[in-house]
């Protein structure tokens, strides 16, 4: 996995696998020692947030800022303005799950301007061939631009997170490896990993440039 600053945005369309692959860079980051602070910045799909993992975070020492009312049968969209707290001191590693398409990352625009003052931050847009409305490279490249547009920075590079959910297969990744690699062409930006389940890593190894082995952690509610 290539390196990672301090400050890492985790953004695409709905669905695409955010902040499963959210909770893996969290979760990654903490066992090697560093202080990690996630924010769930998703107010506008109440499911599959990384807030759901609360306990599961806090047992691992990682830091979590969540939309106000998470976790009630209050769903209103309201950001902490603890959030601020970030960018005054040092918080170690700090994790953005932004909100699915330009709807969510509308949410990430409040604190554009404090992100464009960061020495760096990384803005990683995660493509998933199988998801619906990102099926092709011209449609998944235009939907960036949306969310570029919408939280008024810029990405700075592509994750393949291709996925079947509990159905995918080894073959599956490596089928969705020159839909992310035009992708990434198509965008100017490098494809810095590829996602795949821990369960498969034997099989792809050797055949998947920068292979991000992770695990499931969020999974549709008739899974379980």
């Amino acid at each position: 996995m290539h390196a990672l600053g301090k400050f890492i945005i985790v953004c695409g369309h709905y669905g695409c696998g955010k902040t499963n692959f959210s909770l893996n860079l969290a979760f990654d980051l903490a066992n090697k020692g560093e202080k990690v602070t996630l924010i769930d910045l998703d107010i506008v799909n109440p499911y599959f947030r990384s807030s759901d993992y609360a306990s599961l975070l806090e047992e691992k020492g990682i830091r979590l800022i969540a939309p106000v009312f998470a976790h009630s049968n209050v769903d209103i969209p309201s950001l902490p303005t603890e959030i601020y707290s970030v960018f005054a001191r040092n918080e170690g590693t700090v994790i953005f799950d932004v909100g699915g398409d330009d709807a969510g990352a509308t949410a990430l625009g409040r604190f554009s301007g404090h992100i464009r003052k960061l020495p760096e931050y990384q803005m990683l847009y995660l493509i998933n061939k199988y998801r619906i409305l990102t099926t092709r490279p011209a449609e998944t490249a235009a939907l960036l631009r949306e969310i570029e547009a919408a939280s008024r920075l810029k990405a700075t590079a592509v994750v393949n997170n291709s996925h079947l959910q509990g159905l995918t297969t080894a073959e599956d990744i490596l089928n969705a490896l020159p839909y992310a690699e035009e992708t990434a062409r198509d965008l100017s930006l490098p494809l810095w990993m590829t996602t795949a389940p821990r369960a498969l890593e034997h099989e792809l190894s050797e055949q998947v440039k920068n292979l991000y082995p992770i695990e499931i952690y969020v999974k549709p509610p008739w899974a379980d």
